[in-house]
């Protein structure tokens, strides 16, 4: 009997000793390894890639965000700002680009709620830029996976060059290299599409009209 109990004993303080050594490597030394590799060699990236405007953060550059006008006094929606470049539509939360709902609207190809919606939207895209509808690229008509992508294509970019121009007054040449200047190439040379971060867009377009 005492033979047994001691056999339990042994068996548990094993465990527990096990227990503490992958509490100390996987609760602690890993976590804190690897924050400081990355405060130590992605220090942007590891505090959240955000965007400071004279050291007062502003945005995340991971985040997107809705740039529209101000509500005026009984609207429920608020217009999109011509003076900015617009992101591709968000189904996170009500108004798009809620970080506590991340999501997409889970609207297949087929159903006709989606398709009436990018129908509206190519059209709206269309007249709101001063392009054809059939020539609305489909990021500026379709919501991403996660609602939050800070992402849009450089087609759907450079088709908005002229209509912020001609709100802030400056050259259309002068806002397309804008524009070319914040291209990203595929990850790795071959993974995903080029892309324009609208975010880090904005906020050099906001400098660029200061000056």
């Amino acid at each position: 009997m005492l033979g047994s109990l001691a056999h339990v004993v042994r068996h548990h303080l094993a465990a527990l000793r096990m227990l503490l050594v992958f509490t100390v490597i996987t609760g602690i030394a890993y976590p804190l390894a690897v924050t400081g590799v990355a405060q130590g060699l992605f220090p942007y990236q590891g505090n959240g890639s955000v965007i400071k405007d004279n050291r007062r953060p502003v945005a995340s550059a991971l985040i997107g965000q809705n740039f529209d006008l101000p509500l005026r006094k009984g609207q429920t929606t608020a217009a999109p700002d011509p003076k900015w470049f617009q992101p591709r539509p968000s189904a996170a939360g009500s108004t798009g680009y809620d970080p506590t709902s991340s999501g997409a609207s889970n609207l297949g190809p087929n159903n006709a709620t989606l398709i009436g919606t990018i129908a509206q939207r190519r059209a709206t895209v269309a007249a709101f830029d001063g392009v054809r509808p059939s020539s609305v690229p489909a990021d500026a008509v379709t919501a991403s996976g996660s609602g939050l992508d800070p992402d849009i294509s450089p087609a759907y970019a450079y088709e908005q060059v002229n209509r912020v121009a001609k709100a802030l007054a400056l050259d259309p040449a002068t806002v397309r290299g804008l524009v070319a200047a914040h291209i990203s190439g595929r990850q790795l040379g071959f993974l995903g599409q080029e892309s324009v971060n609208v975010v880090r867009l904005n906020h050099d377009l906001a400098a660029l009209r200061q000056r």
